[in-house]
This record gives C-alpha cells, structure tokens and sequence, in this order.
C-alpha cells in the first residue's frame, strides 16, 4: 500500500467512526433539552425525568464492558452497526410514547445501541488507522461527538416547535436510519478488527481478563471518567432547564448556551488533538483542561452573568473541557495491550454511561428544590475532583517503568 493510498484509507476510516460516534451523542442529547415539555404532557416531575436518561446510561454503562469483549471476539463492524440500528429504533420508540412508562423500555433499547459506540468506534481507530495518525483520529472521533451533541438541542427544540417533541425526537430516529444505510455499505471498516487468536478458554482467560480490567491504571482511568462525565452531565442534562430558571429566558435562548459549550467542546477537541500529537505531557493537558472547565463553569452558576456573557463563558468551559479528550483516549491505550482494547475501552468508558446515570437524579433534585445555579457548582466540583485521577495514573506509571526489569 502506498502513503497516499494508506492516507485516503485512513481518513475514510477516520471518517466513518466519526459519523458513528457523533450520532451516538446526538441520540443522547435529542430528549433532554425537551424537559420542560414532557414534564408539561406527563406532568411529571424533573427527578423523573432524570430517571429515563438514568435507565438508558444504566444500561449502556453495564453493557459497555459486554460489548467490549464481543467486539475483541466477533469484530468491531457488525457490533457498531447493530448498536446504530438499535439506538435509532430505541429513540423513534421514544418519539411514539403513549405514556411516561414507555420511555423507560425505549431507553433500554436505546442504550443497548450506545453500550456499543466507544469499545467499537476506538477499537476499529486503533485497528486501522496508521500509529502516527491515532492524535488526529481521536481528535477528530472527539470532535464529531461534540458537534452530535451541539446538533441535537438545535434540530429537537426547532422541528418541536414546529412538530411537537414527538416529532423532534421520532426525527431524531429517521436520522440514525440513513447513518446506518450509509455504514453498513461501507467495507473498508469489515477487515483488521478480530483478534487474530481466540482468547484462552476457562476460568483462567476470564480471571486474567479480570485482573486486567482491576488493574490500578484501568481504574483510575475508569474514575476519570466517572468524575469528568458527571461534569459534563450538568451541561448536557440540565443546563437549559437551569439556565431557563436562573435568567427567567425561553427554551431556545437557554438552549444556545448549550450549544455554545457543545461547539466550544469541539473547538477544544481540535486543539487537543494537535496538542496531543506534539506533546507527550498528556497528563498535563488533562489536567489543566479540567480546571480550566471547572473555573469558568463554577462561574456561571455562581458570579451573576449578564446574559450576553454566560454564551462566550460557556464556550470557554466547552473549550476547556474539549481539549481534555485526545489526550484521555491516548492515555487508555498506553496502558492497553491490543488484544484486549475493546474490553478495556468498554470498561473505562462504563464511567461515562454510569456518570450520566448517577448525575441526572443528583441533579434534577436540585432543580425541583429550586436551586438551579448548584447543577453549575457540582459541575465544577466534579471536575476539580476529576484532576487526581489523571495525577495519580501518571505515578502509577512512573512506578511500574522504574520497577520494570531491564532488558
């Protein structure tokens, strides 16, 4: 294979996950921003709520692991267009409810299909695409599920304006078909992402799987994470509704600094990829990303912006937080042997699926107590408490190359 060819064969590749995984984010963002109008249909309260985006990244956060191995075992390519498939039918399910009750089984679907994206999109990233390129990969993975996510509150609050929440998320569900239509005909993804050998069979693979996924860096990197996605789940969940309560603005206004943040993410995501690419201080990035994000974000849920502000402020937390994602999706593979990167990939990314599990509950709580400027403050916090992690995977490395023995 030539460079160029090797060049065009990884950009198709590159290319094609990242359509994957921006729509995987645009079907998690499709119903929140919807909030104020199921809870006006059902007449339900925003803990509720909360609880159908909880049992849709309960299921994706526990099945992720799962998917992981089947994705070492059978390959990536079937997995991520069965996961697409069930993900669009979950979400057009919901668009169709008859009642509250329903939108808890079409997020089982639902999050059965997203259980799938990253041990697939990071597994057929690592499998085919050329090392040299893998920065500009997961930048560019980064950027398209930040532009999924900055997509989704723009096409759900403007068709329901238009349609209806029903017909903003049955929408949302249309979209996700022609996605599929368009991967599953799509074969440079079909070959290089199998294990080239079967796992060992028995107690002993499984306990050595296990010992892997409990190791001391595959934790810390699952409580990144946890910890970050939390962070960014007071954004995406809830910021519309908070910020709805905090200026007394309408839905759209309030849903253009989500769309600020989102886009600011991608901005961010961008930058990170060449950052990461240039630099091996990954740790550092991380780090200082992090903090960057709690600042500013800390800063609109507590100094008072005036309106024309809290936009640009939360760009810069998108930004912030963004530039965090290359260098986080680098350190996993670090410390990940290529047999085993859909499994572990799963795992730590279970952290972002149980995150978004937990965070909506904490959060919605907060809202129906009447304190929406502390979804901003615990975002911050989570953030602040994100950094250790990323420090401490940086001694636990340090320790093993010291103690490692010498060729």
């Amino acid at each position: 294979m030539t460079a160029a060819s090797s060049l065009r064969t990884d950009v198709r590749v590159i290319s094609l996950v990242a359509v994957a995984h921006g729509v995987s984010h645009f079907f998690q963002l499709t119903i929140p921003p919807l909030f104020p109008l199921l809870k006006a249909e059902f007449g339900v309260s925003y803990v509720a709520l909360g609880s159908v985006m909880a049992v849709y990244f309960a299921v994706s956060g526990v099945m992720q692991t799962v998917a992981g191995f089947a994705v070492d075992r059978y390959g990536a390519r079937p997995m991520l267009i069965g996961g697409l498939v069930l993900a669009a039918l979950g979400i057009a399910l919901a668009g169709l409810a008859p009642s509250f009750e329903w939108l808890y089984g079409a997020m089982v679907i639902a999050g059965l299909g997203n259980s799938v994206f990253h041990p697939a999109d990071l597994a057929l990233l690592n499998a085919k695409v050329a090392p040299r390129r893998l920065g500009y990969a997961f930048s560019a993975h980064g950027i398209a599920g930040y532009l999924g996510y900055a997509i989704a509150p723009l096409m759900s609050v403007g068709i329901a304006h238009v349609w209806g929440w029903r017909g903003a998320v049955v929408a949302a569900g249309l979209v996700g078909a022609v996605v599929v239509a368009f991967i599953a005909t799509q074969h440079v993804l079909a070959a290089g992402t199998r294990l080239t050998h079967r796992p060992a069979e028995g107690a002993s693979g499984l306990r050595g799987d296990v010992r892997l996924l409990l190791s001391t860096p595959v934790v810390l990197c699952f409580a990144f994470f946890l910890l970050f996605s939390m962070a960014q789940s007071a954004w995406q969940t809830f910021s519309t509704t908070a910020l709805t309560q905090m200026y007394s603005v309408d839905l759209v206004l309030a849903s253009s600094a989500l769309t600020a943040f989102l886009i600011g993410s991608a901005i961010g995501v961008a930058f990170g990829g060449v950052a990461a690419v240039r630099t091996d201080r990954q740790r550092t990035i991380a780090s200082l990303g992090m903090l960057g994000s709690a600042a500013a974000t800390l800063g609109v849920g507590t100094l008072a912006l005036p309106l024309p502000l809290v936009m640009p402020v939360a760009a810069l937390a998108g930004f912030a937080a963004g530039s965090v994602a290359p260098a986080r999706d680098i350190l996993v593979r670090e410390l990940t042997p290529p047999g085993a990167r859909g499994k572990v990939y799963g795992f730590v990314y279970s952290g972002l699926d149980l995150a978004f599990l937990a965070a909506p509950l904490a959060l919605g709580s907060l809202l129906d107590r009447g304190a929406p400027h502390m979804v901003f403050v615990s975002g911050a916090a989570f953030m602040v408490l994100s950094v250790p992690t990323v420090l401490l995977l940086g001694q636990t490395a340090a320790v093993r190359r010291v103690s490692a023995p010498h060729a």
